[in-house]
């Protein structure tokens, strides 16, 4: 019952923090420089003022700013987030097209990084706390800091040329191999092959932040008093860390899982253009450069939706792993 209090508390919660988050969206959007219906009539070659006012009523810009925000919130209640300027679509359809490819990538984006960083972070953590093979602690965090300091465009093209055009073996750019018929489980394998380097850039500077975040949170819990009076005792290095220090070590790796998720869903975006992914961080960008409002406004939406959902699960989670952690 406790759980099932807390789960509404942190739902109602997250359902006000969406709602102003759509309005601020909506009234800086809105106060973006710009005219989309100038752009649109630009690049369809009549600039006629006739016809941009002709636009601006079919897309309801002639109506005032707090008119306009009233009914794109009545939209969102019947999930209708309006219609893309310059795909002349619904944007929802346009959204739910690219974000499996999004989900995809940052799904297994964030398991490489999560298990990684954390085996890393665990062997540096025994090396050090052991005193025997100091020169693996070193070299584990050496090999973190490289990583994150090393900018991720430059570590996506690196990975492109080394791994694609020089050695031939990963496919650079796309989802799945242009105009191929292949299904079942060989589509499936030649999706996983343009996986590869995506997940790799993507994942390489948050699995650099979890191995120094768990060696660290590991060396302080290994440094308390129960473990001391466990070694003491005479059980194992290798049961003491797995049943004792690890478990006590996760919940601030598992407060930056949550909040890096979101995080990543932004970094998904110049990773996508990189890579050419069709997911929707490429759909903001598009939808950015034609200053299509409309789908701006629904990715952004959406993102952020995403970000607030992967926090309340690790909420859950907290409660989960450490159940003295209570609703209040």
């Amino acid at each position: 019952m406790k759980t099932l209090s807390y789960f509404a508390s942190r739902l109602s919660k997250a359902i006000i923090v969406v709602l102003g988050v759509v309005i601020l969206n909506f009234l800086l959007i809105r106060m973006a420089p710009g005219d989309p219906a100038s752009v649109m009539a630009g690049e369809a070659g009549a600039s006629d003022p006739a016809y941009v006012e002709q636009l601006r009523r079919e897309f309801g810009l002639d109506k005032p700013v707090y008119v306009q925000l009233g009914i794109y919130l009545k939209g969102i209640t019947h999930l209708d987030l309006g219609f893309s300027y310059r795909e002349r679509v619904p944007v929802l359809n346009l959204i739910l097209d690219r974000l499996p490819a999004t989900l995809l990538l940052m799904g297994c984006a964030f398991l490489f990084s999560v298990a990684l960083g954390m085996l890393a972070g665990v062997i540096a953590a025994r090396a050090r706390y052991e005193g025997r093979r100091r020169w693996l602690d070193s070299t584990i965090m050496s090999g973190a800091l490289l990583i994150y300091a090393t900018p991720q465009f430059w570590l996506a093209l690196l990975a492109v040329i080394f791994f694609s055009l020089t050695l031939g073996w990963l496919p650079p750019f796309g989802m799945e191999t242009v105009a191929s018929t292949l299904t079942g489980w060989a589509r499936v394998g030649d999706i996983a092959t343009h996986l590869v380097l995506p997940t790799i850039s993507l994942g390489c500077f948050f699995m650099a932040i979890y191995a120094r975040l768990t060696r660290a949170s590991m060396l302080e819990v290994l440094g308390m008093d129960f473990i001391k009076t466990a070694r003491a005792k005479g059980v194992p290095v290798q049961q003491i860390i797995r049943r004792h220090a690890l478990r006590n070590a996760l919940l601030p790796v598992i407060t930056l899982a949550g909040i890096q998720l979101g995080q990543m869903a932004g970094g998904a975006v110049l990773t996508e253009t990189v890579f050419g992914w069709p997911g929707i961080g490429r759909l903001m960008f598009d939808a950015l450069t034609a200053r299509d409002y409309q789908l701006l406004l629904g990715v952004f939406l959406v993102t952020s939706t995403m970000v607030v959902v992967f926090n309340l699960i690790t909420d859950l989670i907290y409660r989960f792993v450490d159940p003295r952690i209570q609703g209040s």
